[in-house]
């Protein structure tokens, strides 16, 4: 409790009561205060009362006690434990406090005499000492279960953060996507804060919305969707909902209603995604929030993590309103379900109900329930929104609503389609009976009916009922060394970061930029990252070992081609053409006979095997101004020459003659000369391989029809031209030595 109400995050006005201590103090709001830890981490406390007329802020031991806390405390500094320790350093409370800071008195510290009250001490820099005591009447139901880990709250198409009745804090989406428009519904001011604002997408197969998680973590995730005539149409769409590379649903939205889907899945890796994809011309897809929570390890994992759970209703029966956050602290959605036909609803009168079973109801779920008039009727359920026959899993929630006379008893049994199902059984009191029914298939005309047994003396009840359809068997998404081979061409260059989800699943929803192979775990076979502006130079991504086409072209992509390339295995086609490569074509490359290779438009890239003409600094690389052509150095090496020229001269001179004269004659055969290749205006592509079956091609834009092949009669007459300059060289050079040979002697 505190009198500061610039602290609270969320608020609400109410009377709250009153508290006392050395005077009586009353409530008058009720909200949410963040808590800074020691090391810069925050957490929320919730439902903290707000007290004007306090001088100082409160912290109840007690109430945190309820919730399965241990405390100890040294040099200041409160050590707050529930399963993992949370050091909690008091003189950090929403930011360095000038003031003291009240505590319940720590063991040690208990006064004779009073030991029911709940004192209150002080921590200043002197010590702890008593300052005065409260009667704390927490009325509240109390969930023991541990607060989830993540909870992330994302309202689509928002700029703002902020927390809403349910003290749940919600971010916009703009550090979740770039892609798409932010919109507002036509009625914004009669809904919702969370569906006021949506992101419709126009572009691309799919788009995602990536969350971090733990890895291996059992999740459930939440998607709404309001159409509210966004777009002045009155033409709600129809469209795909996806997580992790799996189809989940297909949404069709209507004028007014609100779509919501809840999956509960084991994840894989250490995020999740969930993407909305087009499937209709003109229908756009839009999301209106998005919402990640953790779940304990053993909770709904009859059915196995090859396996996702899809929500089709989660039921409080006899709730006066829907139970979610903070009564529920995994934050699921409990719709109350009133007493209709003959059916009456009854309370519990146990002041506490253990709900410690396997998927953790809350217990104000378990406070109500739904009951027939006589043991001789029964209690008849169905299974909702089923269009078709599909798998189920079934949990029903049962508490004993009374302690019961030893002549009372109260036996059910439970039929599907009039069929038992399993032993009769008593549910317990102040305690829960969880029921889980799977492997069993339903569709619209299933029942599941509660009746007493013959020898009850009660008629059958039931609190809480949660229906999921099972998913078909989830995939494992793509190969994950191509994943992360992918990753590191997003981490490089942040326009592809614009992509997230599986870059190849659902099939033909893969990424823009990739294809894929047709594989339950499929590989990444194709890279067009043509024209995309990427700037910088190439990472290792040489674990896509399966790529057999990289188009790279008309980008700004710099530094040295990599070797990498030239020992993918499966690579058949290369471009890198209209790029700032600088530096040699490597040898992996220029002697691999498999690859198609274009390199043109690259102008400070130099040919495999030659040594750059050095400058001054050592380069290796001259480029005269404004031409866009690279010289080439002979690569002599003067201390060896006239060894290798003493015994291979007469042949070599033989064999350039030849040549010469066939080019020569080749040359004057052609009706027209070229004019360049199509990279420059004027001059060669830088475009070659080497070897007795190199391929060498300049191509310019995306489809075949359009690639422009240079002549090998243009290729032949500069190599030709590079040959008889390193002739003259080599001729002037023997002459001069021999010269000064003869001068020696």
């Amino acid at each position: 409790m505190t009198p500061h109400q610039s602290w609270f995050t969320g608020y609400g006005e109410r009377d709250g009561g009153q508290v006392f201590m050395e005077s009586a103090y009353n409530v008058v709001g009720v909200g949410l205060v963040h808590i800074k830890m020691f090391d810069g981490l925050e957490r929320t406390f919730t439902k903290i009362r707000h007290i004007p007329d306090m001088r100082k802020s409160l912290i109840s031991l007690g109430v945190l006690e309820a919730l399965g806390c241990r405390f100890t405390s040294c040099d200041r500094v409160l050590k707050v434990s529930k399963g993992a320790l949370m050091d909690v350093k008091i003189a950090f409370l929403h930011g360095e406090l000038e003031e003291q800071i009240y505590m319940k008195q720590l063991e040690g510290f208990i006064i004779k005499g009073a030991e029911k009250k709940d004192y209150v001490l002080s921590f200043e820099k002197s010590g702890a000492k008593l300052v005065g005591y409260m009667d704390f009447d927490y009325t509240g139901s109390v969930d023991t279960k541990r607060s989830t880990s993540v909870m992330t709250s994302i309202d689509c198409g928002a700029a703002d953060s902020y927390v809403d009745s349910n003290f749940i804090g919600w971010v916009g989406d703009n550090l979740y996507i770039s892609n798409g428009e932010s919109r507002v519904v036509q009625n914004s001011a009669s809904v919702s804060h969370v569906l006021s604002t949506l992101r419709v997408f126009s572009t691309r197969k799919k788009n995602c919305y990536s969350i971090q998680v733990d890895k291996g973590s059992q999740i459930l995730v939440r998607a709404m969707f309001y159409y509210g005539n966004y777009d002045k149409t009155s033409s709600p769409p129809s469209f795909d909902l996806q997580f992790d590379g799996n189809y989940w649903a297909t949404v069709t939205t209507s004028m007014d209603s609100t779509e919501v889907y809840e999956a509960i899945y084991a994840v894989k890796g250490d995020t999740t995604s969930v993407c909305v994809a087009q499937t209709k011309p003109n229908q756009l897809p839009f999301i209106s929030s998005l919402e990640v929570r953790s779940l304990d390890a053993n909770m709904y994992n009859t059915v196995t993590a090859d396996y996702a759970l899809f929500l089709l209703s989660r039921s409080a029966f006899g709730a006066k309103q829907t139970v979610r956050y903070s009564d529920d602290s995994y934050d699921r959605i409990w719709t109350p379900v009133a007493a209709s036909g003959s059916l009456t609803t009854v309370t519990s009168d146990a002041s506490f109900i253990n709900t410690n079973v396997a998927d953790n109801p809350p217990s104000t779920v378990l406070q109500t329930a739904l009951t027939s008039a006589t043991v001789s009727n029964s209690i008849v359920l169905t299974a909702p929104n089923l269009k078709t026959e599909v798998p189920v899993y079934i949990n029903a929630y049962f508490s004993e609503v009374a302690q019961l006379g030893p002549s009372d008893k109260r036996s059910i049994q439970v039929f599907i389609n009039n069929t038992s199902s399993g032993d009769p059984f008593a549910p317990p009191y102040e305690s829960t009976l969880e029921y889980t029914f799977y492997n069993i298939t339903a569709d619209a005309n299933t029942t599941m009916t509660l009746s007493a047994t013959a020898d009850s003396t009660l008629p059958p009840i039931i609190n809480a009922l949660e229906i999921f359809s099972v998913s078909n068997v989830l995939t494992s998404g793509t190969d994950s060394n191509d994943v992360q081979a992918l990753s590191s061409l997003q981490q490089q260059f942040e326009k592809l970061q614009e992509w997230s989800g599986d870059p190849c699943l659902p099939a033909t929803f893969n990424w823009e930029w990739v294809a894929c192979s047709s594989h339950p775990i499929p590989r990444i076979t194709a890279l067009y990252l043509n024209g995309l502006q990427l700037n910088g130079a190439l990472p290792d991504f040489s674990a896509l070992d399966a790529v057999q086409t990289i188009d790279m072209h008309n980008n700004s992509i710099n530094g040295e081609i990599p070797g990498f390339l030239g020992t993918l295995p499966n690579l058949k086609q290369l471009n890198l053409a209209g790029n700032d490569f600088i530096g040699p074509i490597p040898t992996s490359i220029s002697n691999n006979n498999k690859i198609k290779l274009d390199v043109s438009g690259n102008p400070n890239l130099c040919v495999s095997g030659k040594k750059c003409e050095t400058s001054s600094t050592g380069t290796g690389i001259n480029t005269s101004p404004g031409t866009g052509t690279t010289k080439l150095s002979t690569g002599k090496k003067k201390n060896k020459l006239p060894v290798i020229l003493g015994s291979s001269i007469p042949s070599f001179l033989v064999f350039w003659a030849v040549v010469g004269f066939v080019v020569i004659t080749q040359k004057r055969r052609k009706a027209t000369g070229q004019m360049g290749g199509p990279g420059k205006p004027g001059g060669l592509p830088v475009a070659m391989t080497t070897g007795p079956a190199a391929q060498v091609h300049a191509v310019n834009g995306h489809s075949p029809a359009a690639q422009h092949q240079t002549t090998a009669d243009d290729i032949t007459v500069d190599i030709a031209q590079q040959m008889g300059s390193e002739l003259d060289d080599l001729f002037q050079q023997q002459a001069q030595e021999n010269e000064n040979g003869n001068n020696n002697n």
